[in-house]
């Protein structure tokens, strides 16, 4: 079976999820404004939903996915470079760990395999 799909759409979801919850939820602004980032929370989020959306587009435009994939793996290493600056506790950070390991994969995987199953 091909792991590639179940994990373009675990990792979609979980963006689109992230990205709305920032513009509906108080909690994900004030964690930007903890970490001195609240000027970038929108662009972040907005960020987020067009990586969502493009791993979606991308599974009929491979270039897209790529493109959505290696942005949001960026994306989760700079996450996790944040969380290490403001100190907090390994726990907090292992879902952007989670989330860099799965997009990076993706981005290998297309870079190498294309949509193709192996």
């Amino acid at each position: 079976m091909n792991l590639l799909s179940p994990l373009i759409f675990i990792s979609s979801l979980s963006f689109l999820a992230y990205g709305i919850t920032y513009f509906t939820s108080t909690r994900m602004k004030s964690e930007f404004k903890r970490f001195g980032l609240e000027k970038i929370g929108t662009l972040t989020a907005v960020l987020q939903l067009l990586g969502a959306v493009g791993l979606l587009v991308g599974l009929k435009y491979p270039p897209i996915l790529l493109l959505s994939a290696g942005g949001l793996t960026v994306l989760m290493l700079a996450g996790i470079a944040v969380r290490i600056r403001v100190k907090d506790a390994l726990w907090v950070f292992i879902p952007a760990l989670f989330y860099l390991v799965i997009n990076a994969y993706i981005f290998s995987y297309v870079a190498t395999y294309g949509l193709n199953p192996v």
